[in-house]
């Protein structure tokens, strides 16, 4: 079964137009919809913005659903000058830009994995590579795999996504999928990102971000129903 995490409900309405609902099941003011894609078994949510909303929400799939696949889709902000408006991301790599204890000597973007430590949390790179297969066949867009990076905030201003993204050789930012990804690695459960760039450092405002953002969920509710076939 493959289960499907996104951040906003007009994602969540487009996959649950391609979906055959067979169950709902509600947990901590999450609804889960479990049923058939084209011929496929799949259980979708919307999680919420915010990496914590993600996080809760990618550990009760796991519990209640046993996904052999997690996908996060959803919208980013670009952090390369190369992307434009609709272009695809596909992670190979996640992490989380917004967690810092250098204070106490530890690199930028470091999390602690109980026995170990990692700041990039890789992605499946079997499904990464079916994702990038699909995204380029996607018309008007360009595809790009690369690192993705999130965190607790709406990253507006120009200078600080272009610090993020030399930082950290990172194509994207948005609030979900590295904290997605962190539950999955824990639990070993494979895992994928992808987001349609829905503002670039051309467009680059909170208004330009709900201008682009329904065309940007339409390119990846589109992309994902192709690993359905």
């Amino acid at each position: 079964m493959t289960g499907i995490i996104c951040a906003m409900d007009l994602e969540l309405e487009g996959f649950l137009k391609n979906m055959k609902v067979e169950e709902k099941l509600e947990k901590s003011r999450i609804t889960f919809y479990k049923g058939k894609i084209r011929n496929s078994s799949a259980v979708i949510a919307q999680c919420g913005v915010g990496k914590v909303n993600a996080a809760i929400c990618t550990q009760l799939m796991i519990d209640f659903f046993n996904p052999s696949l997690i996908i996060n889709s959803g919208v980013g902000g670009a952090l390369d000058e190369r992307l434009r408006v609709c272009d695809i991301v596909i992670g190979d790599f996640a992490l989380q830009h917004d967690m810092d204890v250098t204070a106490l000597g530890e690199e930028r973007g470091n999390l602690d994995l109980g026995n170990e430590q990692l700041v990039r949390l890789p992605l499946d790179k079997k499904t990464s590579e079916k994702l990038m297969s699909l995204a380029k066949s996607c018309e008007g867009s360009n595809a790009y795999l690369g690192t993705i990076a999130s965190g607790d905030k709406f990253v507006s201003d120009t200078e600080e996504r272009l610090s993020i993204g030399r930082h950290f050789n990172a194509l994207a930012c948005e609030m979900e999928g590295a904290s997605m990804a962190h539950v999955c690695y824990r639990a070993g459960v494979p895992c994928a990102i992808i987001r349609a760039i829905s503002d670039d450092l051309t467009h680059n405002t909170g208004m330009s971000f709900n201008e682009f953002k329904y065309i940007a969920a339409e390119k990846t509710v589109e992309l994902l129903l192709g690993i359905f076939e």
